[in-house]
C-alpha cells in the first residue's frame, strides 16, 4: 500500500489540475457565475433522519434526528431540458456548532462499480446519485447516495467500501423555492465525520479554486 498511496497522490495531483482546466476552459466557452451546473433551483426541504444499526462511528448517519436544510437542483452541464445531462443534487446540512456541512450527489449508477460512474438523464431524477468519491470516517471509506422514492421524497443510503447501501434518511422537499445564491463547497464546508482523504481534496480543490475565481 506504501508504494502505492505516491502513485495515488500523483495521480490525484494530475486530476485536480486536469478538472481545473476543465472548469477554466467551461467558463471560456460559456461565461456564468457557476461554470458548472450554472442554472438550479433552490428550494427548502426537511431531511428525517431514521439512523443506522450496526452504526458506522458518524453522528450525521449514526443518529435519528429531523433538519431544516437547503437543497440545489442543477444540471451539470447545463444542456437544453429536452437533451439528457449530468443532474446534481447539492445539500446543505446545519452543524451542532453553527456552521453547515455541504454534500454534493451526481447521477451515476448503484451498483458496486457503477455508483462511481457518471450518468445522464433527461429527468433529474431519473437515475440515482451517489457522492462519487468517498469519505474517510473510522469505518473505513464511505459513499453517500440518493435517489428517488416518490414524489419529492428522496432515499439517502450509505455504503461502506463496496458493500451494501444501507437506507439512513429520507429527503421531503419543499415546493418553496429561494431567491438566494447560495454557492456549495463540500471542501471547505464539512460535516463533523465525513472526512476528506487528502488524494480527494487533491483531486477537488483545484477546480474548487478556479469554480470560486469564477465567481469572484
Amino acid at each position: 500500500m506504501s508504494l502505492l498511496a505516491p502513485a495515488r497522490h500523483g495521480a490525484a495531483s494530475v486530476g485536480g489540475a486536469l478538472l481545473a482546466t476543465a472548469t477554466r476552459t467551461t467558463a471560456a466557452i460559456r461565461p456564468a457565475r457557476k461554470p458548472l451546473h450554472p442554472r438550479g433551483r433552490l428550494r427548502h426541504a426537511c431531511l428525517y433522519r431514521q439512523g443506522l444499526e450496526p452504526l458506522v462511528g458518524v453522528e450525521f448517519l449514526d443518529a435519528a434526528g429531523i433538519d431544516e436544510v437547503v437543497v440545489r437542483e442543477s444540471r451539470a452541464i447545463g444542456l437544453p431540458h429536452a437533451l439528457p445531462d449530468i443532474h446534481g443534487l447539492a445539500l446543505r446540512v446545519p452543524n451542532a456548532d453553527g456552521t453547515h456541512g455541504d454534500l454534493l450527489f451526481a447521477s451515476t449508477g448503484w451498483g458496486r462499480l457503477s455508483r462511481f460512474v457518471l450518468t445522464v438523464s433527461r429527468a433529474p431524477y431519473g437515475r440515482p446519485m451517489t457522492t462519487l468519491l468517498p469519505y474517510r470516517t473510522d469505518a473505513g471509506p464511505v459513499l453517500l447516495g440518493a435517489r428517488s422514492s416518490g414524489h419529492d421524497t428522496i432515499e439517502l443510503s450509505c455504503s461502506v467500501g463496496d458493500g451494501p447501501w444501507r437506507h439512513f434518511a429520507d429527503l421531503r422537499l419543499s415546493e418553496q423555492d429561494l431567491d438566494d445564491e447560495v454557492s456549495f463547497d463540500p471542501v471547505q464546508h464539512r460535516l463533523p465525520g465525513l472526512e476528506q482523504y487528502g488524494w480527494v481534496e487533491r483531486l477537488r480543490e483545484p477546480a474548487y479554486d478556479e469554480a470560486r475565481a469564477q465567481r469572484g
